[in-house]
């Protein structure tokens, strides 16, 4: 059984309760969504209506790394979207995941190669890398999209498009990574750590 909050058209708001430690909540006897101690189902809902979440948008004009935080524990696919970045030297561009404990920066087992004007490729272990690397000027834009693969084990895949020089190139990549806990957090960050952001933007949709 499960309790019931039925919004009905004849009756008003009509409260079936029980013992089971689920509730569904219902318009005029049809089920929309039902919440059990292991999260929510929807069952419907409105077209338009949007079961994804946005961050709000942050300016890449300075510092080292831009962090998200917050993130909740039941997000199951995170994607992080970049427009015009560039940085001040010819550091590249990582993405790091965190859990409450802080930012991971070791542990990462990620491969990802260059296509364009040339080819190059490479793996990284202290983040999700991405091309280009030793270029100054260089403006990115593109995605990572991080989905949980089970419990706190995590794939990412990233597909960054960068103009160098007049030049058009394309940066893919993909890996992992198991963290101790949930992730709660991602930041975008310059490999290096030193070179800073000086243009562009990043923001987060998750779901």
């Amino acid at each position: 059984m499960t309790s019931i909050i039925n919004a009905s058209t004849t009756a008003g708001v009509v409260v079936s309760p029980d013992t089971s430690g689920s509730l569904a909540l219902q318009a005029n006897g049809t089920n929309i969504a039902t919440v059990q101690s292991t999260g929510m189902t929807i069952s419907s809902y409105s077209a338009g209506t949007s079961l994804i979440t946005s961050g709000t948008a942050q300016a890449t004009t300075s510092g080292t790394s831009i962090t998200f935080t917050g993130i909740p524990s039941w997000v199951k696919r995170i994607t992080v979207t970049i427009l015009g970045v560039n940085t001040s030297g010819s550091s590249g561009l990582q993405l790091q995941v965190g859990t409450s404990g802080g930012i991971v920066s070791s542990g990462y087992l990620f491969y990802f190669s260059q296509t364009g004007g040339s080819t190059d490729k490479s793996t990284s272990t202290s983040g999700f890398a991405s091309f280009p690397n030793s270029v100054t000027n260089a403006l990115r834009s593109g995605t990572f999209v991080l989905t949980q693969l089970t419990g706190n084990t995590w794939v990412c895949t990233e597909l960054i498009g960068f103009n160098y020089s007049s030049n058009y190139y394309t940066s893919q990549g993909a890996g992992s990574i198991a963290l101790g806990s949930a992730l709660t957090q991602v930041s975008l960050a310059t490999t290096n750590g030193t070179d800073t952001f000086t243009a562009g933007s990043v923001n987060i949709l998750y779901e």
